[in-house]
C-alpha cells in the first residue's frame, strides 16, 4: 500500500473575462456584422456599388447581353453566350450574316460588319441593287466566277 499525495490546487489570483472588451461608438450602436447583400439582375450592380462595400453577385457581370436567338423557334433558347461571335462580331459575307439571316430577310438589307462576297468591300456595293446584284451573292459556282473575274479586274487596274 502506497502513500497517497494530495495535488495542490492553486486558487485564482484574478480573473480576467476576455469575452467583453470596451466598445467603439459604432459597437455601441449596434451589431458589429453587416447584412450581405445578394444582387440578382445587372440594374442594381451600380446602386449597390456605390452605396456597399461587399456583395454578392447571382450573376456573371462578364456575360454578353447581346442575343443571337430572335425567339422564332419555340424548342431552342440560347441561354447563355461568351466571347465573339464571327458572323456576327467581325467583318462577314451577307450571305452568312448573323443580324440578317440569308434565308429570312431581304438580301438587300445589310449590318455594318457584312461585305460584298463579290467585290469583297463592305456592303453596299457599287453593284449591291439591279439586275444581277450582288446582294444575291452566295458561295456557288456562278458567284465564285464572278468573284475571281472582279479579283483579276482589280488586279490589272
Amino acid at each position: 500500500m502506497g502513500l497517497k499525495k494530495k495535488a495542490k490546487v492553486n486558487e485564482p489570483v484574478g480573473l480576467v473575462d476576455l469575452s467583453s472588451s470596451p466598445l467603439d461608438d459604432d459597437e455601441q450602436q449596434g451589431t458589429p456584422l453587416r447584412a450581405t447583400f445578394c444582387l440578382k439582375n445587372r440594374e442594381q450592380l451600380t446602386e449597390f456599388d456605390e452605396k456597399e462595400d461587399c456583395f454578392i453577385l447571382d450573376f456573371d457581370p462578364f456575360d454578353s447581353r447581346s442575343s443571337i436567338c430572335d425567339d422564332q423557334d419555340p424548342e431552342i433558347a440560347v441561354v447563355a453566350e461568351k466571347g465573339n461571335v464571327a458572323c456576327r462580331d467581325f467583318p462577314h459575307p451577307r450571305h452568312i450574316c448573323v443580324k440578317f439571316p440569308f434565308a429570312t430577310t431581304p438580301h438587300e438589307k445589310y449590318c455594318e460588319l457584312c461585305y460584298c462576297y463579290v467585290c469583297d468591300v463592305s456592303a453596299p456595293c457599287e453593284q449591291w441593287n439591279g439586275l444581277s446584284a450582288h446582294c444575291h451573292a452566295i458561295n456557288t459556282e456562278a458567284w465564285e466566277h464572278q468573284r475571281r473575274k472582279m479579283t483579276s479586274k482589280s488586279v490589272k487596274i
